[in-house]
Order: C-alpha cells, then structure tokens, then sequence
C-alpha cells in the first residue's frame, strides 16, 4: 500500500476517552476512500446500558448516517483491538474495504482467534486485514484499565 498513512491515533484518542469513561479502552475510527474521517468514537456499552455499543458498531453506524448509505465500499476501519464476531459480522455487512486492528483478542476476536469470522464461507465480504498496528500502545492501555480494576 503506497502512501500508507496510519489513522490508530484517533482510535487510540477513543479508547482513552472510552477508559475515562469507564468503559473497556476501545476506539475506533472511520475513513473514506478518499481520506476523511467519517466517525470516530470508542466503546459506550456502560454508557447506554447496550451490549451492542462497541467502539466498532458506533462508527459504521455514524459513518453509514454521514453517508447515507449501508455500505462503506472503499472505506477503512482502524481498531485498537480485534473485532469480536458481532462487530467482524457487520464490518463485512458494511462491506468496508480495509481493517486495521491493534491488540490481538484471545478471548473475544473473531478476526484471526475464535470463529474467523471472514474466513468463513457464509461471510459476505473479506475485508483486506492488517493486524498489529500500534498493538504495544493497544494492549498497554488495555493492562492499565484492567490493572486499575483489580
């Protein structure tokens, strides 16, 4: 990929704000094909008391809304931690392009752990996938939330 240019400071920017929060450090960011960030934001699942208020959900909802469209052709979605099945399911429903993810999620991902999601012959759309963007910043916030807590 020529002319790479990396958007996981905004989603690491979401993530803090979504542990000051209190919620589980998360955040992910949006953007179109032709380079603008379309939503950001980062988990709010205490927040509105809604299961579904994952970092991920909450950008390509708003980024369907600024577009006006189900569908994110073209556009890339930059995560501080790998997508759990629920959120691999409707990356590939918004067809986005591109994921970039942080942390690897042992326990909850569906990207490269658990069920795969995108491998899976049912799913609609494989997405390209880059892991390990900035994961050390990721799972660094992750410890200290965690850490915090116990």
């Amino acid at each position: 990929m020529s002319g790479f240019r990396s958007w996981m400071d905004i989603a690491l920017q979401e993530a803090e704000k979504a542990a000051d929060r209190g919620e589980v450090p998360v955040g992910a960011v949006v953007i179109s094909a032709d380079g603008r960030v379309l939503a950001a934001d980062g988990n709010r699942m205490r927040e509105r008391a809604d299961p579904t208020a994952h970092a991920e959900m909450l950008v390509i909802r708003a980024a369907c809304r600024a577009t006006d469209s189900e569908r994110l052709s073209g556009c890339s979605l930059y995560v501080t931690l790998e997508p759990c099945p629920m959120c691999a399911m409707a990356i590939a429903a918004a067809r986005i392009a591109r994921l970039f993810y942080g942390a690897a999620d042992p326990k909850s991902g569906g990207v490269a752990q658990g069920p795969c999601v995108f491998s899976h012959p049912q799913a609609h759309h494989r997405p390209e996938v880059y892991d390990g963007i900035r994961a050390r910043d990721s799972e660094a916030l992750l410890r200290r939330f965690f850490a915090a807590r116990r």
